[in-house]
Formats: C-alpha cells, sequence, structure tokens
C-alpha cells in the first residue's frame, strides 16, 4: 500500500462526488465510517459501516457487496471516511484486484492519504 497526503483541489470531481456521497451517507447513518465506490461503468455506491451483534462489516465492505450483488464487474476508484484506523481493503482486493485507487479521508470529507489495493 502507498501513502501519499492529498490536498481537497487534487482531486477530480469524480472523486469529490464520491467524497460527497460517503460524507452524507455517514452522517445520515450516524455510522463510524462512510465509504463510496464507483464501478468501472461509472455507476456509485455508498454505505455506512454496520456493527450489530452478530454482523460487523466496514463501510467500504458494504461498498463492494452492494456493487458485486447489482453486476458490478470491479471497481474504478473508493472513498472511506473514518476517524479510525486505516481501512482494511481486502474486500476491494478481492473483487477488484491490485491498483484500485483508495482515498482515506476524517468524517469532514477531507482526504489526507491515498491508497491503492495491493497486487495479488
Amino acid at each position: 500500500m502507498s501513502e501519499q497526503p492529498s490536498a481537497p483541489e487534487d482531486l477530480s470531481a469524480e472523486d469529490a462526488k464520491l467524497v460527497t456521497l460517503a460524507r452524507a451517507t455517514r452522517a445520515r447513518a450516524r455510522a463510524t465510517e462512510g465509504a463510496a465506490v464507483r464501478d468501472l461503468d461509472g455507476r456509485t455506491y455508498a454505505a455506512a459501516s454496520v456493527r450489530l451483534e452478530h454482523l460487523s462489516l466496514s463501510a467500504l465492505e458494504v461498498c463492494v457487496a452492494m456493487a458485486l450483488s447489482s453486476g458490478s464487474t470491479g471497481l474504478e476508484a473508493a472513498v472511506v471516511l473514518t476517524d479510525g484506523d486505516v481501512p482494511d481493503l481486502a474486500a476491494v482486493t478481492d473483487f477488484a484486484g491490485p491498483d484500485v485507487p483508495v482515498l482515506v479521508g476524517d468524517p469532514r470529507g477531507a482526504v489526507h492519504t491515498r491508497l491503492a489495493t495491493p497486487g495479488v
């Protein structure tokens, strides 16, 4: 995984849209994480983390499940907003393979880290 700081002005319009979707979803659900992904067809999926007694999914895992269950064949990019640890990219790697860019930011939507899924 590579990490590089990212200023908001460095974001493309499409990545800024993912940040907005992740931020709104996290706030609406009052969750610890919000995420959004863009699939290879340009469709977007946004989700919040799920924490139940018998089910625990990161926001990114929920997004991957949504994309997969909608017939998507891969991901072009992802955003995770969290005040926690660096997100686990295993689900994205399993589904979309290596070198998928993942932006990580704080709950307000300020992106601070650029990651990429590792090679398989």
